[in-house]
């Protein structure tokens, strides 16, 4: 390494964690990123990708893969549980954003990231089974140490000039900074979430959210392969509220979901335009976890160390911003480190520049974010509505949706190129 330049260790081989090294790259900055599991594989379902984001994923060149893979949204509805609709908006570039919003499997998203950091960084620079154990700073650099998570044995004890922890909502690296923080918290809802290939709702590339605060569906379809045989591979969500005794456990990606435990909820269910009992019971898979998140937090940054993504602020998936907020994140720290010559300066101006935005996300999304217009006609209607609900006015409706896209950052005049 040539005197001057920087070198930074990434705890966390996730979707945050390899977007910040290819951010990083780009600016030439080096950087190595350790994963704890022994193998990255495609796992998970679907997330979307606002345009804030895509912005800057088409900065680093990724723009092309994903409208290789991933389907264009075009628009977003909230509907009540017998189909009648609440709002609709048009999203990405039918709402005359410059880019895509995009719904895609996070599998597909994470590989595509996976193959440009190994292509770019070095496939020697993003090591797997690789787990953070511990680290110790000086003034001039920070030393993280790696262990095997299943033998305890010290596998990598790494120097660099400074420390990103993206290593998820049950980050070992917040712990090491919080240790009596204890367990994400619960939010009363249980989720499980499936993929089912079937005939395609509404225009093929739509996203709706449908019922209440108690009892929720959502889905979109996020393949575009699908979209070329005339299918379409929904994501969905079946969301309800559950006792908090039945959600003691961590959200875990492998616990599978039975159809039994939230398909007769939504029995009476009837949106003209989808068959719900299909879209379950016709599912790929199902997985079931709870809906948590983590409390914000007063500090991220020490001295050479920084927190990143879902380990700095886990939220509710309401308004589904958690992964493009991780994204600004990596490319808002890579901007000012690049611009700085001091290491631990630019990582307090990362945490001014993003922590308080994050924290008012966190607290927003826990009050349902945009989705409370469902809750809002839940206890309004009177059940004299039309096809379209008249209980709550248009203009609620919009200054509601607004408000939570200026302050998420995608509304489009944040968004609007400069001139």
């Amino acid at each position: 390494m040539k005197q001057g330049e920087k070198n930074g260790i990434i705890v966390g081989g996730g979707l945050v964690g390899l977007t910040a090294a290819l951010a990083l790259h780009q600016k030439g900055i080096a950087a190595q990123v350790f994963e704890s599991v022994e193998e990255i594989k495609p796992l998970g379902v679907g997330i979307n990708l606002l345009p804030h984001s895509v912005v800057n994923l088409s900065k680093l060149g990724l723009l092309d893969d994903l409208r290789k893979v991933a389907i264009e949204t075009s628009s977003l509805a909230y509907f009540s549980a017998d189909g009648k609709t609440i709002w609709k908006e048009p999203r990405g570039l039918a709402a005359g954003y410059e880019v895509p919003q995009f719904s895609i499997h996070r599998g597909d998203f994470h590989m595509i990231l996976l193959e440009h950091a190994r292509q770019r960084l070095g496939a020697e620079n993003i090591k797997s089974g690789h787990h953070f154990a511990d680290l110790s700073q000086s003034n001039e650099n920070v030393t993280a140490t790696f262990i095997d998570r299943k033998s305890g044995d010290e596998k990598a004890r790494v120097t660099g000039d400074f420390l990103i922890g993206a290593d998820g909502i049950n980050s070992t690296l917040r712990q090491h900074y919080y240790p009596t923080e204890g367990a994400p918290k619960y939010s009363g809802q249980m989720l499980w979430r499936g993929v089912t290939e079937m005939d395609p709702f509404l225009d093929g590339r739509s996203m709706f959210m449908a019922g209440h605060n108690d009892l929720k569906l959502v889905a979109y379809p996020i393949r575009k392969e699908s979209a070329t045989r005339g299918k379409s591979y929904i994501n969905w969500i079946a969301e309800r509220r559950m006792p908090s005794d039945l959600a003691e456990r961590q959200g875990d990606w492998n616990e599978l979901g039975l159809l039994g435990e939230f398909q007769g909820e939504f029995s009476d269910w009837d949106l003209g335009w989808l068959d719900i009992q299909e879209l379950f019971e016709n599912a790929i898979s199902i997985h079931k976890f709870p809906m948590i998140d983590r409390d914000p937090l007063p500090k991220w940054s020490f001295e050479r160390v920084t927190l990143m993504g879902d380990a700095a602020h886990a939220m509710y998936p309401n308004g589904s911003n958690g992964v493009s907020q991780g994204v600004l994140d990596a490319l808002t720290f890579t901007d000012i480190l690049a611009s700085s010559s001091n290491i631990t300066e630019a990582l307090q101006a990362y945490e001014r520049a993003r922590l308080e935005p994050t924290s008012k996300i966190i607290l927003a999304n826990r009050q349902t974010g945009p989705e409370q217009v469902m809750q809002m006609v839940h206890e309004t209607c009177s059940g004299h509505c039309g096809p379209v609900h008249s209980c709550i006015s248009r203009t609620i409706l919009e200054d509601v949706a607004l408000k939570y896209k200026k302050l998420a950052g995608f509304d489009r005049q944040s968004l609007a190129p400069s001139k």
